[in-house]
């Protein structure tokens, strides 16, 4: 992984007992995301010290570009969809530095 990818980091607390509803939301809109050309690829993954908390994870080519996505008519869209479902969260931003692939990483190969 380049150390020019710019990644995103949301975490977001969700109203209980709409996990899997926001899970189906999330996972229904994921090419507003992954079909953009700068973007990467992106995660979602549940928190296990948090029953309704979420962290969605986006890899972009540059923050440029990630911050025209953020302005597009399809990222309006897919946030309006999840906002429904959302009680608060954090937003981050950085620049990926290094990334050294693990061992299993390399066994999979």
């Amino acid at each position: 992984m380049s150390s020019t990818v710019f990644r995103v980091l949301l975490r977001m607390d969700i109203e209980p007992g709409r996990e899997a509803e926001f899970e189906r939301e999330w996972l229904a809109g994921t090419d507003a995301v992954t079909g953009h050309p700068a973007n990467l690829g992106q995660w979602l993954s549940k928190a296990t010290d948090a029953e309704s908390s979420y962290y969605i994870i986006s890899d972009w080519v540059d923050e440029p570009r990630f911050r025209a996505f953020e302005e597009s008519p399809a990222h309006l869209e897919h946030r309006a969809k999840l906002h429904p479902y959302r009680r608060g969260g954090e937003f981050h931003t950085m620049r990926v530095v290094t990334h050294i692939e693990g061992k299993a990483s390399a066994d999979a190969r």
